[in-house]
């Protein structure tokens, strides 16, 4: 059979490549924030509990260093297949990184700001939303940057739990080698993942006030 172009390709199939786009977002940035909501109190309710922090950082930690189709198939017989699976793996894989920034951010903010709030008569609760969590916000940026850039190329992934997204154009491809359609989930997938790279990266750098807000951590 003789392959179409690919201009023929888009023009035959540009409602499945959205449809697939659509469905990819929705996937990874949807996991990412429910993984932001757990995230981000999570690592504010460490900073009172440095000891702890330690543990749940390498627990946490350890969810990265299994392979995502690996946790998928965990996860499989509990849930079943479709999105709510591949969300739950998505997110797991979310919590990392903002928790560590969070936690890393709102640890290390200058002492200077804290003893002058302190001053002016603040209690613990307005120095964390008023000074700390502000001064800390571009560093948990970062996290949920590179979580989201991460949960955009694993969604990929989620194709094979019936889940959707553009890994069912690349898996399609690939079982009829037909190059066509792994272009067409591919090339988006990237194009996402460096989109919103370049996005919350400029929201991070907006977002970082001028000069050294943070002290260094010290080893902790």
């Amino acid at each position: 059979m003789r392959m179409i172009s690919f201009s023929q390709f888009l023009s035959m199939n540009s409602t499945t490549i959205i449809t697939a786009t659509v469905q990819h977002l929705y996937l990874a940035l949807g996991s990412e924030l429910i993984g932001c909501l757990i995230a981000i109190p999570f690592g504010i309710w460490l900073t009172r509990r440095e000891k702890l922090a330690d543990y749940v950082l390498a627990a946490t930690g350890s969810i990265q260093t299994i392979p995502s189709l690996a946790l998928l198939g965990f996860v499989l017989p509990l849930l079943g297949i479709g999105p709510l699976p591949a969300m739950v793996v998505l997110v797991l894989y979310s919590l990392l990184p903002v928790i560590r920034n969070t936690y890393t951010g709102i640890r290390n903010v200058n002492p200077v700001y804290i003893e002058a709030g302190t001053g002016v008569g603040m209690n613990s609760r307005q120095l964390l939303w008023m000074v700390k969590f502000p001064l800390a916000l571009p560093i948990i940026m970062a996290g949920v940057r590179i979580s989201t850039v991460y949960l955009i190329s694993w969604a990929t992934l989620a194709a094979f739990i019936g889940a959707g997204g553009l890994g069912d154009l690349i898996i399609t491809g690939i079982q009829t080698a037909d190059a066509n359609f792994i272009i067409a989930g591919t090339v988006p997938t990237a194009v996402l993942a460096i989109g919103a790279g370049w996005i919350l990266g400029k929201v991070e750098m907006f977002l970082t006030p001028r000069g050294s807000q943070l002290v260094p951590d010290e080893g902790r």
